[in-house]
């Protein structure tokens, strides 16, 4: 695993494990699509174990990873489970982030809704290695329960999360529209841009992607935007089948939420995920569920970067129902390490 405080993603990093705070690029905030964060291109991505043979098999293998189960060695609120293994060979932030969730849910009633989570990416995750999620009962009350997550490798925490849920209620109800963008079916796939490429990286990538995205701006994945604009958004969808479980597709909902999320700091400075010597980082996450939401119909997940400064970036985003409810909205902040020669002149 790269040296990095996250616990996965689809970037390569190399280097020896460090802190959270001075780490090499990130082991999670991860674009799920994009051929990498650091140091190699697309065509050198996929090098390690494949994941899937289709979509359908790679939304499958996250569903079978997210079914933490309970440690009958370890207590009633401790869980087991494995990684996905997706073609860069490292444990996605995201898949530990929804996994981390699951654990949570599974120690309260039923009628109780996860409404809130924040996450702190501690270190890289192995995926050859499984992870033990360790939840501590901090509260319940009447309306209100909240659990603390911890994420363990190796006895050593990668992530530690609080989750809050809360009893449905009736309240004010308002909310900020989704903006004005063409509909998934008239902007380019993974596979409508790069499907012709007869390279075998390029080829597990798309087979083993267990989410549809597309970018309304297009891809930044090896060359910058036409615009230095510090926003972007995208459609994503399921690649398969989904159970009518709505717990199981507010995991996924945040399994999601860890895509490409850094991007919009990316674009604000005109640059690819394919500069090489680029190292990024997820360092933490916060997450708000506002309403239910499906992962097998499209959403709009919109991103925008407000700041980015001391090699760290922060970005903001909202996901929406194709039909405009905004369904959850989600902060992260990134260690952001840019190749010297990228640098704006002091």
């Amino acid at each position: 695993m790269p040296d990095d405080p996250r616990t996965g993603g689809p970037t390569t990093r190399p280097g020896a494990q460090q802190d959270a705070q001075d780490a090499q690029p990130a082991a999670g905030a991860a674009d799920g699509a994009r051929p990498d964060h650091g140091t190699r291109t697309m065509s050198m991505h996929v090098d390690r174990v494949p994941s899937a043979t289709n979509p359908a098999d790679a939304v499958a293998a996250v569903l079978g990873v997210l079914d933490v189960r309970p440690s009958a060695d370890e207590g009633p609120d401790v869980f087991t489970g494995t990684s996905y293994r997706p073609p860069w060979g490292r444990i996605f932030g995201g898949q530990v982030l929804a996994q981390s969730l699951v654990a949570a849910t599974r120690t309260v009633d039923a009628d109780r809704v996860a409404h809130s989570l924040h996450a702190y990416f501690l270190r890289p995750g192995d995926p050859q290695e499984p992870l033990t999620f360790a939840v501590e009962r901090l509260r319940d009350g009447r309306s209100f329960s909240a659990r603390r997550t911890h994420a363990l490798q190796g006895g050593k925490p990668i992530l530690s999360m609080i989750v809050s849920f809360q009893l449905p209620a009736v309240g004010l109800d308002h909310q900020v529209a989704m903006p004005d963008v063409p509909p998934p079916e008239d902007v380019p796939s993974l596979e409508d841009q790069f499907g012709t490429i007869e390279l075998p990286a390029v080829q597990e990538l798309l087979r083993s992607r267990p989410v549809d995205l597309r970018h309304v701006e297009g891809q930044i994945y090896l060359a910058p935007g036409p615009e230095k604009v510090g926003r972007q958004s995208l459609w994503m969808r399921a690649a398969g089948p989904l159970p009518d479980d709505p717990r199981t597709h507010t995991a996924l909902l945040a399994f999601c939420s860890d895509y490409s999320l850094l991007e919009s700091i990316l674009r604000r400075h005109g640059l690819p995920w394919a500069v090489r010597g680029l190292r990024t980082a997820s360092l933490d996450h916060a997450m708000w569920f506002h309403r239910p939401a499906r992962l097998d119909d499209w959403l709009l997940y919109t991103q925008e970067s407000p700041s980015a400064s001391g090699a760290r970036g922060l970005a903001l985003g909202r996901i929406y129902t194709r039909d405009g409810v905004l369904v959850a909205s989600v902060a992260q902040e990134g260690m952001m390490r840019i190749p010297e020669e990228f640098l704006p002149v002091q």
